[in-house]
C-alpha cells in the first residue's frame, strides 16, 4: 500500500528533531516500550508465544499501540525482534522463558557455507513484518510517527555463533581472531539481508529506522573497525540508496552502537555513514558527546534504565538534568538501553512527561509547568 494512502501525521517531533530542526519541545520514546513491563502486554503473552506475537501482523500491531495509548510518547517502534534476520536466513531460534532467545549456534566456520542461507528470499521470509507495519501505519491514525528497525550485522552475528547472550561473546571473537575471511563472508550476508529488511519496512510504512549494534562495546576499536564499522556504513548508504532507485523519500536513520564510545566522532560522520541519529547507553557525559558529535548528527539516549527504579520526584530531577546538559536542539530522549521488565509504568510516565516539561521550559514555554 503506498504511503499516500496512510493517514495524515500530526506529530513529527521526531522527524523534525531527527533531521536537526528545532522543536517546541524534545521528542521522547522507549527502547522496548512495548514489552514485558505492561501488564496488558504480560496478558497477551499469557495467550501467545513471543515469535507469535512477532509473526501475527493483528498481534504485533496490538503490542505496538499499547504503550501509545498509555503514554504521551512521540514515536511508537514496530514490536518484532533483532533475530528474525537470522530466523530468515535458516537458523532456528526460541525464545526460553527466564533465558532470552537461544538459537542453534553456528559451531565452526564452515557451517556458515552449509548452515547460512545466503540465497534466502529475506521479503518472503519476514513478509509478516511488513505487514504488521502497514497495519500499524492505519492504526496509528497520524499520532506519532513508526519506527522500524534491524539488528547490526556484528550483534546477529554474536547471537549466530554463541548461541544466546554471553558475558565474554569469546567465541565470536575467537572467530574475528583466528577466522576474519569467514567472518567477513558471514558480516555480508547478514548486511545484504539488513538492507533489504530495512529497505521493505520503509515500503511498507515505517517513517524511522534504527540499527540496533547491541554488542558492539565488546570489540575493541581496532576491531570495531573492520568487523562492524564497515558494515553499519554500508546499511546507511546501502537503504538510501535503495529508496533513491525506488522513488521512495528517504527516512531518518539511526545508529546505536552499544558501549562503543571511541566510534562516536566516525559514527557522527553522516555524510560518511548514512545515519542521522546516534543513540547513546549512559556511561558517556552529554558535554563529551556533544563535542565528539560535533553537531554534525542528533543524539539520542540516554538515562540510565534503571533511573526509572527511582522514586518520581528523584526521576524527575535526573530527566531534568538530562535534558539540561544535552540541551533541546538535535536531541531526542531515550533510555540508554532498553526498558527492564519489572518497571512500573507510572515511572515511564513520569520520565516522558519530564521530558516534555522541561524541555518545553528551557525553551521558554510558559505553560510548561
Amino acid at each position: 500500500m503506498a504511503s499516500t494512502d496512510f493517514p495524515k501525521l500530526t506529530n513529527d517531533l521526531i522527524l523534525q528533531a531527527a533531521l536537526g530542526e528545532k522543536t517546541s519541545h524534545v521528542p521522547v520514546w522507549v527502547m522496548r516500550q512495548a514489552g514485558r513491563y505492561l501488564p496488558e502486554f504480560r496478558n497477551l503473552r499469557q495467550h501467545h508465544s513471543f515469535f507469535d506475537i512477532c509473526r501475527t501482523p493483528e498481534l504485533a500491531c496490538e503490542a505496538t499501540l499499547m504503550p501509545i495509548r498509555r503514554f504521551d510518547l512521540d514515536a511508537a517502534i514496530i514490536f518484532s525482534d533483532i533475530l528474525v534476520i537470522p530466523q530468515a536466513l535458516g537458523i532456528d531460534v526460541k525464545m526460553v522463558e527466564s533465558v532470552g532467545p537461544v538459537l542453534e549456534a553456528l559451531k565452526s566456520p564452515a557451517e556458515v557455507k552449509s548452515r547460512v542461507k545466503a540465497d534466502s528470499d529475506i521479503d518472503q521470509e519476514l513478509d509478516y513484518v511488513y505487514k504488521a507495519i502497514t497495519l500499524t501505519r492505519h492504526s496509528l491514525q497520524g499520532k506519532v510517527p513508526l519506527i522500524g528497525f534491524a539488528g547490526a550485522p556484528f550483534t546477529l552475528m554474536a547471537y549466530m555463533v554463541e548461541g544466546q547472550g554471553s558475558k565474554t561473546l569469546s567465541k565470536v571473537k575467537k572467530w574475528l581472531y583466528q577466522n576474519p575471511v569467514e567472518s567477513h563472508q558471514l558480516l555480508d550476508i547478514l548486511t545484504g539481508a539488513v538492507i533489504t529488511f530495512l529497505t521493505s519496512q520503509v515500503r511498507a510504512g515505517a517513517q524511522m529506522l534504527q540499527v540496533f549494534d547491541s554488542n558492539a562495546g565488546f570489540l575493541g576499536p581496532t576491531q570495531f573497525d573492520e568487523f562492524s564499522l564497515p558494515y553499519l556504513i554500508k546499511i546507511g548508504n546501502g537503504v538510501r540508496e535503495n529508496l533513491r532507485k525506488e522513488g521512495l523519500s528517504e527516512v531518518p536513520m539511526t545508529v546505536f552502537a552499544k558501549d562503543a564510545h571511541y566510534a562516536l566522532e566516525k559514527l557522527s560522520d553522516r555524510q560518511h555513514t548514512g545515519y542521522d541519529v546516534v543513540s547513546l547507553d549512559w556511561t558517556i557525559e552529554a558535554e563529551v558527546a556533544r563535542a565528539k558529535a560535533a553537531g554534525r548528527v542528533t543524539l539520542q539516549g540516554n538515562l540510565d534504565p534503571c533511573a526509572l527504579y527511582s522514586n518520581q520526584d528523584d526521576l524527575d530531577y535526573l530527566v531534568e538534568q538530562m535534558v539540561t546538559q544535552f540541551g533541546t536542539h538535535r536531541f531526542i530522549a531515550n533510555l540508554g538501553h532498553g526498558i527492564y521488565p519489572d518497571m512500573t509504568p507510572e515511572s515511564v510516565n513520569t520520565f516522558v512527561n519530564a521530558v516534555h516539561k522541561h524541555s518545553r521550559r528551557l525553551n521558554g514555554h510558559k505553560n510548561s509547568v
